[in-house]
């Protein structure tokens, strides 16, 4: 099956394309927000990877958490692909796939990953990582600083986009489309665009604003 996959969640967002094999081809941008230019980055990989737009089968994206700016952004592209396409699509966490690069990477052990949520918290995940697999072992969750660090002092080896910047000990590991990509291979759960939504862990609360008052005239 021919991917094609987004992962705008961090600092380093990156576009894959590829049929499945091991090997995607894969850019990577670390400008600015503003400056992402997402369909350069697609049509780039496209070329990386030998492959046409109308040869995609399937669009996948990682839905965080992290930036929300940027996993709308691959939210509203995929959706777009879709009504265009009618290409199957496929969301996959991108801590998921922070703990699949860092088995690429060599990494073993007890790892927690973890991302920046603001407000003094952080998107919390722990994994039992070997050479042969990993496993989940605590589900992503909100956590404090004082909770992550207590995990880093029971061994815990924290990882994530821009760990280092709270956990000198850390290690910088991102999410890649290029993982993405492999982590969707042979899964065949696709949704539909409207089924695709960042992964955010708080309450979202909206106050219903009051009505406009009408000013006595004179």
């Amino acid at each position: 099956m021919k991917i094609l996959a987004f992962e705008f969640s961090s600092p380093q967002r990156s576009v894959a394309a590829g049929d499945g094999a091991a090997t995607f081809g894969e850019v990577l941008d670390t400008a600015p927000g503003k400056a992402m230019q997402p369909l350069a980055l697609v049509a780039e990989a496209l070329h990386l990877a030998g492959l046409e737009r109308e040869q995609i089968e399937c669009v996948v994206i990682g839905l965080g958490p992290g930036s929300y700016a940027g996993i709308r952004a691959a939210i509203a592209l995929a959706q777009g692909w879709q009504l265009g396409r009618d290409v199957k699509l496929l969301g996959v966490s991108s801590a998921a796939c922070v703990a699949a690069q860092a088995q690429a990477e060599g990494l073993t052990g007890k790892v927690a990953v973890a991302i920046d949520a603001q407000r003094g918290e952080f998107y919390l995940a722990g994994y039992e990582i070997s050479p042969g697999g990993r496993r989940e072992v605590s589900p992503l969750r909100l956590a404090t600083l004082a909770e992550a660090r207590e995990r880093e002092r029971a061994g815990e080896l924290l990882i994530g986009p821009e760990v280092t910047r709270w956990f000198p000990c850390g290690r910088v590991v991102f999410p890649r489309a290029a993982m993405l990509a492999r982590l969707a291979t042979g899964r065949n759960d696709f949704v539909g665009g409207e089924k695709l939504e960042p992964i955010y862990l708080r309450e979202t609360t909206f106050v219903k604003a009051p009505p406009s008052r009408i000013l006595p005239a004179g």
